[in-house]
């Protein structure tokens, strides 16, 4: 067998190897997804004193056609010294500066509110 014909034959496995990652990869995206809503669900709500310590944003996508799109994170800092990195909205981020004092309501990884002092 020439290698043209040992390429035309793999093709279909290879397509079939790549389809296969790829819904692994979306099953375990689900799953992960999942997993963590209930843990945050199963989480106690906790209304603790916070500083608002840093404020971060990442935009992923637009490039040609395609349209971008923002993620918005604040690390908050605990009396203890522990702190706690969650993603907000764009309306709750923007209502937030550094060095913010308050109170902050959240549930697992789930923001719920900061209520300034």
């Amino acid at each position: 067998m020439d290698s043209f014909g040992f390429f035309v034959a793999g093709m279909p496995i290879f397509f079939v190897i790549v389809f296969l990652l790829i819904l692994g990869l979306i099953i375990f995206a689900i799953i992960q997804g999942l997993t963590q809503w209930s843990k945050n669900n199963n989480s106690p709500k906790l209304s603790v004193p916070a500083q608002v310590v840093t404020k971060r944003s990442k935009t992923s996508g637009g490039s040609g056609d395609s349209s971008a799109s923002t993620s918005y994170y604040v690390t908050f800092q605990f009396d203890s010294g522990d702190r706690l990195e969650l993603r907000l909205n764009g309306t709750d981020y923007g209502m937030l500066a550094e060095d913010d004092l308050g109170i902050l309501t959240f549930q697992g990884t789930r923001y719920h509110s900061f209520e300034r002092k």
